[in-house]
């Protein structure tokens, strides 16, 4: 699929796509159509275009609605996962404690502290998986949410959803599962996961940024959360009163462009099948991790089998100069505390290196990472 992504340049291997994925270049056309000969605003308009582009912004919704196992009533387009779970932490009208774990991305710990929520942390199991029976013995009736990764976005450990959504709702808690690293690499079925909320970013699914999910069969229950145009029924001075959902979620001109972009990116990944994808960056997972467990000064961190993702740490060297020295030899990788400094202290360091797949890459991507970390090994002795 390599030829479809005009950004994967010759003899560079791209090895970041957890912080965000490449473009093919169907979504390209779609946001450049959009942008261009198809232009008009949405749900304003009584012009012929306007009409058309409405027309256009819904059917992206049910198309993405669908791609999760949802109906389109259940999917308000937001900015990225960040702007869904401060949208709920926000607006969620029973604010109390919620349950994260030590593995969560800064966008599901610190929405939910200036929303002014108490924290509780579920630990993590020795291979780096969130310990369900450590949550089940937390949790209380004092809960009123959890919230939690389904794809650890550093250690790539998958979270069994429908189990922390059983042991959430046996307490009266509802279940936020944070889907960004999950969505572009695992089939997702909302109604069989069980889940109160799910949110994902569009620019990891192969779609643009500016553009994210949430999904809830309980978004009635919730109160608006930013005001302006769009979202209303009708306004006075004396009073206004709001669209029902999803609507009254996406206040002001909303993200027409990157909404069309997302549904053709959902198709692109589709036609490939999210059962394929897996099990190709399984495959890459796999001799990765074989590689990497030769080396004798390499620390791998996370569970055998990560969905796309291998965080690792090189004795004597900072993960900054791995990344540097493998760039000069065209592997870009990531190198930081992945917005998760809380689980770099767990792990008791100060960043890691990390490696992630998408559905482009190939064997060569692992051979070139290969190659230049036998380098870092030569030039820090």
């Amino acid at each position: 699929m390599r030829k479809d992504f005009p950004g994967l340049t010759p003899g560079w291997h791209y090895l970041d796509t957890a912080a965000t994925a490449q473009k093919p270049q169907a979504v390209i056309d779609a946001t450049v159509a959009a942008m261009g000969r198809d232009y008009a605003t949405v749900h304003r308009g009584v012009y012929a275009r306007s009409a058309d582009m409405t027309l256009a912004y819904e059917a992206a919704r049910r198309r993405i609605a669908g791609f999760i196992g949802a109906r389109e009533e259940q999917v308000a387009f937001v900015r990225g996962a960040t702007e869904a779970i401060n949208l709920v932490a926000y607006a969620h009208p029973k604010k109390g404690r919620v349950l994260l774990s030590v593995l969560e991305h800064h966008s599901n710990i610190v929405p939910w502290q200036l929303a002014g929520w108490q924290v509780d942390v579920c630990p993590l199991t020795d291979d780096g998986r969130i310990d369900l029976d450590a949550a089940e013995r937390l949790l209380t009736s004092e809960h009123n949410m959890v919230a939690l990764a389904h794809v650890s976005n550093v250690l790539g450990s998958p979270l069994d959803v429908a189990r922390a959504a059983d042991l959430a709702h046996r307490v009266g808690a509802e279940l936020l599962i944070d889907g960004c690293q999950a969505v572009p690499r695992l089939p997702v079925d909302v109604s069989a996961l069980g889940c109160d909320y799910y949110a994902f970013s569009g620019h990891k699914l192969y779609g643009p940024t500016g553009v994210g999910v949430l999904w809830s069969d309980k978004l009635d229950a919730l109160p608006p959360w930013q005001g302006g145009g769009s979202m209303i029924d009708r306004v006075t001075f004396a009073k206004t009163t709001y669209a029902p959902a999803p609507t009254r979620f996406e206040a002001g001109t909303p993200a027409i462009i990157e909404a069309l972009g997302l549904a053709a990116a959902v198709d692109y990944v589709d036609a490939i099948g999210l059962d394929a994808i897996h099990a190709h960056e399984c495959a890459l997972v796999g001799r990765l991790r074989e590689a990497l467990a030769r080396k004798n000064s390499v620390r791998l961190f996370g569970p055998e089998n990560s969905a796309g993702i291998v965080s690792f740490a090189m004795a004597g060297v900072h993960p900054h100069d791995i990344g540097t020295i493998l760039d000069e030899s065209g592997v870009a990788i990531r190198a930081g505390h992945h917005c998760a400094q809380p689980l770099m202290e767990h792990l008791g360091v100060p960043a890691t290196a990390r490696a992630s797949f998408g559905l482009y890459s190939n064997e060569d991507d692992v051979t070139a990472l290969i190659e230049g970390l036998a380098r870092v090994e030569r030039i820090f002795g």
